[in-house]
């Protein structure tokens, strides 16, 4: 495996009451696209703010290319580009107009500056437009504006927190292939991500985080293959209740084959089960037509990163997005915001 760019050892942070970080160990490898994956409120943007320098932990080492970030953070700031997840544009500024700004921010000499306008306006599909003012522009053409700017230095390594969220799936057909471009050209990528399909298309590696630390780390191929059996997605109705979910799950206890149940709150009460074979589907059936629970329902397919997440934290990632949103307290956030 080539060298780890980026090492963050042991990372804790707390903002008051809340535990972002609880101990998070993280080695990106030189030249991939690497893969931050969970849901909202793991602590994906918390530890790329501490990477880029932007908040400081309260325990833990951060080495970005062997420099000590901590140390050394304006030499750090110098080999990385940072998108955030909230995109800051002026309205008034055109593209161009914006990029020359950012670009003498970086003291950029003006020849490399228009040569690099040049590149960038190409590689993103952004010469039709690159001259009308920002307020002008769609959510696509704003991400995209966006990731010229954390590109505009030609960095060594490419952060971007949820780059995608909120697109089109045009858009995000093409984001996702400058990322591939700029992989394939040496650029180190780290992204965070909570959609499940962009992380298994984009990364050669991932890591899952929940509550602050990693659970799980490896390749998306590696990752699923090591759970081996096959995905059972099981409904008795369309719409069933929690009483209802645990009346399947006692009738299914006895049933030879099942390795895995779990209640998929946000689809139905729907069952997640993880089955040796295909051979295991009519004996599941005839238990459950014999307890006057017959199937409405059931696919079944190869493991995915949801099956990873589910084996690993006895949820699927909906679940977790859903206990996140359950868990929030507005006004706390407003509070937090404001400080």
């Amino acid at each position: 495996m080539p060298e780890p760019v980026i090492e963050l050892q042991d990372l804790h942070k707390r903002f008051g009451p809340v535990e972002a970080l609880a101990g998070l160990n993280l080695q990106v490898p030189r030249g991939t696209l690497y893969g931050l994956l969970g849901p909202n409120g793991a602590g994906k943007t918390t530890a790329l703010r501490i990477l880029c320098t932007l908040l400081a932990p309260d325990a833990g080492s951060v080495r970005v290319a062997g420099l000590d970030a901590l140390a050394q953070p304006r030499a750090v700031r110098e080999l990385l580009g940072y998108v955030a997840q909230e995109v800051a544009i002026d309205k008034i500024l055109t593209g161009r107009e914006l990029l020359e700004l950012q670009g003498a921010l970086y003291h950029l000499p003006a020849s490399r500056l228009q040569a690099r306008l040049s590149e960038l306006s190409a590689l993103l599909g952004m010469d039709d437009w690159i001259d009308r003012r920002c307020g002008t522009y769609s959510g696509g053409m704003r991400r995209r504006l966006d990731l010229a700017s954390g590109l505009l230095h030609d960095p060594a390594l490419l952060v971007l927190d949820e780059p995608t969220v909120g697109l089109d799936i045009e858009s995000r057909a093409a984001i996702w292939q400058v990322l591939r471009r700029l992989r394939d050209q040496g650029t180190t990528v780290l992204l965070s991500s909570h959609y499940l399909e962009e992380v298994d298309a984009l990364a050669d590696r991932l890591a899952i985080i929940e509550g602050g630390r990693v659970i799980a780390e490896g390749s998306p191929t590696g990752l699923k293959s090591a759970l081996g059996g096959d995905r059972v997605t099981l409904r008795v109705r369309e719409f069933s209740d929690e009483a209802e979910a645990a009346r399947v799950r006692q009738v299914l206890q006895s049933c030879p084959g099942i390795q895995q149940m779990v209640v998929n709150r946000a689809q139905g009460h729907s069952l997640n089960l993880v089955v040796e074979n295909e051979a295991v589907i009519e004996p599941l059936r005839r238990q459950l037509a014999a307890a006057d629970l017959p199937v409405f329902s059931l696919s079944q397919s190869r493991p995915s990163l949801d099956d990873v997440y589910l084996q690993a934290t006895g949820r699927t990632l909906m679940d977790a997005e859903l206990a996140v949103a359950g868990s929030r307290d507005p006004k706390a956030e407003r509070k937090q915001a404001m400080r």
